[in-house]
């Protein structure tokens, strides 16, 4: 795949989720979101507020996540962080699956949640983007082919491969499967593990529309 390393840019959110990130440093990364042209940052929900005032007049998104990094989170606690989130900023909201409810089979559940969220955040705006997180390190391959579906089923705009906290992220093999899942209806977020801009362009060759990663001013700057 040729990619400029402006639209390259322009598919990545720059994303800083470690418990120890402090105020200086989402401020420094939002400022790197600005000059690269990134397309969101992705931090905790505490720091929503200040990236929101940070990317003020800028084309960068401010996306948290939510129910993170385990999923297990009750329902209502989803929703409400996800209606807070997006009350204070946040454009776009990557939540992290039910994935015990999911192995359990407990598919109406499993939509519930991710549906509960989905209407919290469009409640307080209609454009609010949210991303199903399935972690697909834990699932076999007919439980990431539902668990793609039932997140079309919510409603959800994304579907993404991992939090970054499981003991694998993304792989070439499973945006192609999430891809081939969810048709061209839906984002898929490659995340977790991309650090060179090979892997962030075999996960674009093999279907994503996003890339979620820590490293990417060094990915862009393999593109000089």
């Amino acid at each position: 795949m040729r990619i400029t390393k402006t639209k390259l840019a322009g598919l990545i959110d720059h994303t800083l989720l470690k418990p120890t990130a402090t105020r200086e440093e989402i401020i420094a990364l939002c400022g790197e979101a600005r000059e690269y042209g990134f397309a969101a940052v992705c931090i905790n929900p505490f720091w929503v507020p200040l990236a929101a005032e940070q990317l003020s007049g800028s084309n960068v998104a401010v996306c948290t996540v939510i129910g993170f990094p385990l999923g297990a989170t009750a329902t209502a606690a989803k929703a409400w962080e996800a209606g807070q989130a997006v009350q204070n900023g946040a454009l776009e909201v990557d939540m992290v699956l039910n994935i015990g409810a999911l192995l359990d089979g407990d598919t109406g559940m499993v939509v519930k949640d991710i549906r509960a969220v989905v209407e919290a955040a469009r409640a307080h705006n209609p454009a609010a983007i949210i991303k199903v997180i399935i972690e697909t390190c834990y699932l076999n391959r007919e439980q990431k082919i539902l668990a793609c579906r039932l997140a079309a089923r919510a409603g959800a705009g994304f579907v993404k491969t991992s939090t970054g906290f499981g003991p694998e992220g993304a792989t070439v093999e499973d945006v192609m499967l999430m891809r081939a899942t969810v048709g061209p209806a839906m984002g898929v977020k490659a995340s977790g593990g991309i650090k060179t801009a090979g892997q962030a362009l075999a996960m674009l060759e093999a279907g994503a529309s996003r890339i979620g990663a820590s490293a990417g001013v060094q990915i862009l700057k393999e593109m000089d």
